[in-house]
């Protein structure tokens, strides 16, 4: 009689249980790193000419979900100390992303950057605003790669972000507002195509904690793009859609990208 009385009461709080269990279920979905990608066809020029960039917001290593991105606020590339603004080559792509393409024509790095609109987390309670860049080479100069857009958020390369072997020990600067951030935290995590199978949740989102200069260090295992997230804590919150303060997750993003040496098929060296 017990099992039977159970077994009728839960079909009858079924219901009421609904509403928490998915709650529960987009809390543990929302525990994985957001990333705003800006992803661009090659990151080494060696001829000059096109690159192609792709925005997504998403969880890189895990393939998705992929959040809905309205038009970003700014996108533009920093070359040779000038700001372009490249909001007007903005095209959406796959309904909730955004491509652009872009050319050129002389010899340097471009470093490509976006500030979306703050996106609203309902499962955290929070806004996620993250301020993402990249760097390619024209030419493969070799020249311009560490210059700073000037974001709220940034992270400055230490090393350079292109041209890099896989297994290459990427490092780079925390800053805000122009100023290194001690002991900021850095997520890294792998632009998956699925090939990659994480052995359990730990390995999803790599995290980094920098030292007192807001130095941190990664070496990429792996070729394919990767991204690097230093996360700070908004000074000013702002209204949520309850119209209560909300706290904001301030975002500086840099995208690297590390090669095979094989699949790089240098020339036959001479003895």
């Amino acid at each position: 009689m017990r099992t039977a009385g159970r077994q009728a009461l839960i079909p009858a709080l079924l219901p009421a249980l609904l509403p928490a269990l998915f709650a529960l279920a987009l809390g543990c979905s929302a525990a994985s790193a957001h990333f705003q990608e800006i992803i661009p066809s090659q990151d080494v020029l060696p001829e000059g000419g096109k690159v192609s960039l792709e925005l997504l917001f998403t969880h890189p290593m895990e393939g998705g979900p992929v959040m809905d991105m309205k038009k970003p606020r700014r996108v533009g590339a920093l070359i040779g100390g000038k700001t372009i603004d490249l909001a007007a080559s903005l095209k959406p792509w796959k309904k909730q992303g955004w491509t652009l393409t872009h050319e050129l024509k002389e010899p340097g790095a471009a470093v490509y950057f976006v500030e979306p609109e703050p996106y609203w987390e309902q499962a955290e309670g929070k806004y996620i605003l993250h301020y993402a860049k990249v760097v390619v080479d024209s030419f493969a100069s070799g020249k311009g790669w560490d210059a700073s857009v000037g974001l709220p958020v940034e992270i400055e390369p230490l090393v350079r972000p292109t041209g890099l072997w896989t297994g290459n020990l990427f490092r780079g600067i925390v800053r805000k507002n122009g100023q290194p951030v001690p002991f900021a935290q850095i997520e890294v995590e792998y632009v998956n195509d699925g090939s990659v199978k994480p052995s359990n949740d730990a390995f999803i989102t790599q995290v980094i904690k920098a030292d007192a200069q807001g130095v941190f260090a990664y070496a990429m295992p792996r070729a394919g793009w990767w991204g690097f997230a230093a996360l700070l804590e908004g000074d000013t919150p702002m209204k949520g859609p309850d119209g209560k303060d909300a706290p904001v997750e301030l975002g500086g993003l840099i995208w690297v990208q590390a090669t095979d040496m094989d699949s790089a098929r240098p020339s036959k060296a001479k003895r």
